[in-house]
C-alpha cells in the first residue's frame, strides 16, 4: 500500500517530515506494510517543472492508496498560464475528493478547549458559493459593471446526496446523530434542494437521529452547547466557517485535523495555512497534519477492512493526547518550549508506549473516525 507525501510550501516540508516520522513509526510497530514516496509540488516544483503540480505527481496521486499533502502558498504562485496551479484545489478536483471531514474534540488538558466538544463536520467540497470550484468551465463570480458584482451558488442533488451518505455512514460508527446545517428559509431553492436530499437520506438510516438547524442558530449553539452535536453535514461555505469555529474551540487550528475524501481516494491535509513568517525556524506545530495522517489510516482501514490501520490511527491519537497533556512537551503556539523536531521526537517516542497500552484495552475508535 503506497502513500504519496507532498510537502507543499513554507512550513509544509517541516510538518510533513514530522507526520512522516509518525507514520513510519506506526508502520513499524503495527507491521502495516506501507510504502512512502515523496514528490515535490508548489514552489519547490515550479523552477524544475514550470508548474506547481507536475503531471507525474497527478499520476502518482491517482495510483497511491492515499496522499499526505502539506499546506500551499497560492498567493506566492504565478498566474495559471505561467504554471501557478492551486495544488490542494487541483488534487481535490482531479481525485474527486468531495467530502472535507473535520473532527474537533476538546482535550481536557488544553486550557482553551470548550468542554463537551466532540464532533465531526462533514463539509461538501465541490460546489456551493465557492466560485473557484463550482463550474466546469469559467468562474462563478462576474462583474458586469465596476459597481456590480454577482456570485453564483451551485447546489446539485448528486453532490448533496453523496455528502449526506458520507455523514450518515460516519454517524453509524460514532454516536448515531446527524445535524444538517442550512438557511432554507432564505436560500429556498439551493438549501431547499440540499435539505431535500439530506432528509431523503435520513429516511434510509432509521437508527440515526436526525435534525436540521439553521446556520445562524448553529453558530451560537456550537459555542454554548457543543455536546449536542455528533456529525454535522453542511454545505461548502457554511462548513468552512463553522469548522474553523469548532477548531478554535478545540484549542486552535494547530490541533485541527482534516481529511479530504472521495469514493476511491483520500488526502490528509493540515487544517491551517503555510505560515511563511515562521518557515524554516523549527517553530511550526505539526499536530494537525499528524492527526490528519491518522485519519487517512483510519479511512484506509475502513475501506480495505484493515483493522490494523484503524488501530494505528487510534495509537496516533493516543500518543498525541499523551504528549499534549504535558505543558513541557508542547510547541510554542500552545505555550510550550518545544520546536517542531523536538515535539515530533516526543510523539514518536510515545507511540510504542501508546501501542502497548492500547493492546490491553478494548478496541477504541480514532477521534476523527471517517
Amino acid at each position: 500500500m503506497n502513500i504519496l507525501i507532498l510537502p507543499g510550501d513554507h512550513i509544509g516540508p517541516e510538518i510533513t517530515s514530522a507526520a512522516l516520522r509518525v507514520l513510519e513509526r506506526v508502520n513499524d510497530v503495527y507491521s502495516l506494510r506501507l510504502n512512502f514516496e515523496t514528490m515535490e509540488v508548489g514552489l519547490a516544483a515550479l523552477p524544475l517543472h514550470r508548474t506547481t503540480l507536475p503531471d507525474s505527481v497527478v499520476t502518482a496521486a491517482r495510483e497511491a492508496a492515499g496522499v499526505v499533502l502539506g499546506p500551499a502558498s497560492m498567493t506566492y504562485y504565478p498566474p495559471l498560464e505561467q504554471g501557478g496551479i492551486n495544488v490542494p484545489g487541483a488534487v481535490r478536483r482531479l481525485l474527486d475528493l468531495y467530502a472535507n471531514i473535520r473532527p474537533s474534540r476538546a482535550r481536557a488538558t488544553m486550557p482553551d478547549a470548550r468542554p463537551g466538544l466532540d464532533l465531526v463536520m462533514v463539509r461538501e467540497n465541490t460546489e456551493g458559493f465557492y466560485a473557484d470550484r463550482n463550474m466546469f468551465l469559467g468562474h462563478a463570480e462576474i462583474m458586469p459593471t465596476p459597481d456590480l458584482a454577482l456570485s453564483i451558488r451551485k447546489i446539485t442533488a448528486h453532490a448533496s446526496k453523496r455528502i449526506a451518505r458520507t455523514a450518515f455512514d460516519l454517524a453509524r460508527r460514532r454516536r448515531k446523530k446527524v445535524t444538517a446545517v442550512h438557511k432554507e428559509t432564505v436560500l429556498k431553492m439551493t438549501d431547499g434542494l440540499f435539505m431535500r436530499e439530506v432528509r431523503a437520506m435520513a429516511a434510509q438510516y432509521p437508527d440515526v437521529t436526525f435534525e436540521g438547524v439553521m446556520v445562524d442558530t448553529m453558530a451560537a449553539l456550537l459555542y454554548h452547547r457543543p455536546d449536542q452535536f455528533d456529525v454535522v453535514v453542511i454545505t461548502n461555505m457554511f462548513g468552512d466557517i463553522l469548522s474553523n469555529e469548532a477548531a478554535a474551540m478545540s484549542g486552535g487550528l494547530g490541533l485541527a485535523a482534516a481529511l479530504n475524501a472521495g469514493d476511491d481516494h483520500a488526502a490528509a491535509n493540515a487544517a491551517h495555512g503555510s505560515a511563511p513568517d515562521i518557515a524554516g525556524q523549527d517553530k511550526a506545530n505539526p499536530t494537525s497534519l499528524m492527526l490528519s495522517s491518522g485519519m487517512l489510516l483510519d479511512w484506509l482501514g475502513t475501506r480495505h477492512s484493515r483493522p490494523d490501520l484503524s488501530q494505528a490511527a487510534v495509537c496516533i491519537d493516543h500518543a498525541l493526547d499523551a504528549v499534549l497533556a504535558d505543558p513541557a512537551s508542547r510547541t510554542g503556539d500552545l505555550g510550550g518550549p518545544l520546536g517542531t523536531r523536538a515535539f515530533s521526537a516526543a510523539v514518536v517516542a510515545q507511540i510504542e508506549r501508546s501501542a502497548s497500552s492500547l493492546a490491553h484495552k478494548p478496541r477504541a475508535r480514532a477521534a476523527g473516525s471517517a
